[in-house]
């Protein structure tokens, strides 16, 4: 069975950039339903799938099956999803990915300001709820977007940082201002935990 994870750090660590009340409830409530409702979906699973990591479930959802594919899928995604989430943010931490992941993003996206725009450019122009992704795919970084709470995974895609853009991470402090809390997110990104990923 699966559990939710502790953020780590307070509510309120984040802010002005995130304020502390989406954080707890973003965590406590909407993280918490997606791993509850994945642990009622594998009761029903057969007993191999129960002991699976939540990575190689989403690796292989066509072995799911049908009737719990579904829930696997959006539940096991938004937990999956929201723990890299948490896993990437921290209060106070470099401006600016160092040493590896720095070269890595240079060399795919010609600059750092470049792959910021990019990555900004894929939030914006998901449609509704999901996510944006910096990605490794067979050793080269992409940027992809994601609808509701698939995982880049399914696709073969590792995620090494996710930008949540569901309503309910921002909405409460930036209402419908969108492309203002894309920036404000940039000052509490954790380069060091997306460095250990590549």
């Amino acid at each position: 069975m699966f559990s939710l994870p502790d953020l780590g750090y307070g509510f309120d660590a984040l802010e002005p950039h995130i304020d502390a009340k989406t954080m707890e409830i973003h965590h406590d409530k909407h993280h918490a339903a997606y791993v509850a409702k994945l642990n009622e979906a594998l009761e029903k699973a057969p007993e191999e799938l129960k002991d699976k990591k939540i990575e190689d479930l989403l690796r292989g959802l066509e072995d799911i099956p049908e009737d719990i594919r579904t829930a696997v899928r959006n539940n096991g995604g938004g937990h999956h999803n929201h723990t890299l989430f948490w896993e990437t943010m921290k209060p106070g931490g470099a401006k600016t990915p160092q040493a590896n992941l720095g070269e890595a993003i240079a060399y795919s996206f010609d600059s750092f300001e470049n792959f910021k725009t990019k990555m900004a450019e894929a939030a914006m122009g998901r449609f509704g709820s999901g996510w944006a992704w910096l990605v490794n795919e067979e050793d080269k970084l992409e940027i992809c977007s994601t609808a509701n709470q698939d995982s880049t995974l399914t696709d073969g895609k590792t995620p090494i940082l996710g930008l949540d853009v569901w309503e309910h991470a921002y909405y409460l402090k930036y209402q419908n201002r969108r492309p203002d809390y894309i920036e404000a997110w940039w000052n509490v990104v954790n380069w060091d935990v997306v460095a250990s990923r590549l």
